[in-house]
Parts: C-alpha cells; sequence; structure tokens
C-alpha cells in the first residue's frame, strides 16, 4: 500500500510517501513556487500529481492552509491538528505527550492522553511566536538562522511584544553595542517568553517539539525549565505530512 501525504502550510508544501508503514520518498519547496508549477487551475486551484511525478497511490491525505486545494475525489482532508498528532505518535511510538508545533505563522499545543487529544490552543493572530518572527530577526542581524539558534546564555531583554516593533528594538540595541551573541540569545528568548504563557495550562513529562523552529537548539533549551523530556522527532519540518500518511494507512 502506498500513502501520500501533503501538508500545504503558509511558508512550504511538505510531501511524503508511506510505503507499508515506511516513509519512502519526502520532499519540500516553497509555497509560491508549488502553486506556480505544481498545480492547476480551472474554476479552482488544484494540485497536480502528475507535475509532482506521483503515481501509483493508493490513498491520499492533505493538511494545512491549502489542504482543500485537492482533489477531494481523492485526497482525504484533515485539519492541521490531527495531522501533527499522528505524525507525533508515528515517529516517537508514545501515546501519552504535550506536542507544540511551532510553524511560519502559527503555533499549536496540544495534550494528547492515551492517543486521543483531550486539549488544544493556538496562536494564528501573530508572528511575534512563530518561525517568521526568528527569520526577520536574522535578517535583521544579517546572520543565518541556523547560527541564530545555538546562542542562549545571557539573553538581552527584549520587551516589544509586536514582532514589527521588536526589529526596531533589535536595532536600538545593535546600535548600543551588545556583542551578537547576546542579541541572538535575546531574540530566542523573546519567542520562548511569547510561548510560555500559552503552553502554561499544558503541564506533562514529554513534550514533543515539531515544525520549523524544533531546530532552534536556543527555544528547546529554555523548554528544558518547564519539561521532563524535550522530545526531538527526526523529521520535525515533515511531521504533518508523515501524519497524514500514517492517519491514511491507519484509518482509510
Amino acid at each position: 500500500m502506498r500513502t501520500l501525504g501533503i501538508d500545504l502550510g503558509s511558508r512550504e508544501v511538505k510531501i511524503a510517501v508511506m510505503e507499508d508503514g515506511r516513509i519512502v520518498n519526502k520532499s519540500r519547496v516553497s509555497t509560491m513556487t508549488f502553486y506556480r508549477e505544481y498545480c492547476s487551475f480551472d474554476g479552482k486551484i488544484l494540485v497536480d500529481l502528475s507535475k509532482l511525478e506521483i503515481d501509483k497511490i493508493d490513498k491520499a491525505v492533505s493538511t494545512g492552509y491549502g489542504r482543500n486545494n485537492t482533489d477531494l475525489r481523492m485526497f482525504k482532508a484533515i485539519n492541521e491538528i490531527k495531522a501533527h498528532v499522528y505524525g507525533g505518535i508515528y515517529q516517537t511510538g508514545l501515546k501519552d505527550f504535550i506536542l507544540l508545533d511551532i510553524g511560519g505563522q502559527d503555533v499549536k499545543v496540544v495534550r494528547v492522553e492515551k492517543g486521543i487529544i483531550t486539549d488544544l490552543d493556538l496562536n494564528e493572530k501573530c508572528a511575534a511566536s512563530c518561525g517568521r518572527y526568528l527569520e526577520n530577526m536574522a535578517n535583521v542581524l544579517e546572520i543565518p538562522l541556523n547560527s541564530m539558534s545555538d546562542y542562549y546564555d545571557n539573553p538581552v531583554e527584549l520587551n516589544s511584544t509586536c514582532a514589527v516593533f521588536s526589529e526596531s528594538e533589535l536595532i536600538g540595541k545593535i546600535a548600543e553595542g551588545i556583542n551578537i551573541k547576546r542579541l541572538c540569545a535575546g531574540v530566542n528568548y523573546s519567542l520562548y517568553k511569547r510561548l510560555k504563557p500559552l503552553m502554561s495550562n499544558f503541564k506533562g513529562k514529554d513534550l514533543i517539539v515539531t515544525g520549523g523552529v524544533a531546530t532552534n537548539k536556543a527555544v528547546k533549551h529554555y523548554l528544558e525549565r518547564d519539561y521532563e523530556n524535550i522530545i526531538s522527532v527526526e523529521e520535525p519540518q515533515f511531521n504533518g505530512a508523515i501524519g497524514c500518511c500514517y492517519y491514511g494507512e491507519s484509518f482509510l
């Protein structure tokens, strides 16, 4: 059995193919490129599997902002919460955990007990706790995003609650001569501070971190203050697409 999972996110589209319970292929492309190069339009935007060079698919599941931009005669569209939870279960084997998914433009926190979603919270209104915030601040500092994630000691205080105003505040700190390590740590810590209130009702032992920000070492370091085990999945950015595959193989 071959199952296709597509996570049509706000920044990137992630694609995974599962064959008899094992991921055999995965790829990612920017959302703009995906819609331009791999979709067709005939009164509605639809993913064109022939352009993706994907065939012999038995089941297909989509999630993300663009999950309905698929041929729903073939695809089962599921919400992102369900996709990421099933991805977390598949990648860790756990049935009891807190899931923190930090995407480009939103954050999802989910409590899972015995494999069932029992509570959740979302932040879709502000980019200051999302991956886009880190990208913008790395651009201001003129350093690679991956390099910025290495620093967490002695963070400079950044108090602005708005992503836009934070850029101006950061520029002010640069002008004061604050060294780059403290500036990077300050950016990472400011994102953690915005996550903390969202997660205050989600206490637990095991925290699975997914999404692009799961690769940020500093943010995970700060989260260790609040959780006993910070669990990094092998494919944090493909978790939604993998969850689609696992859902398709298990329940369709």
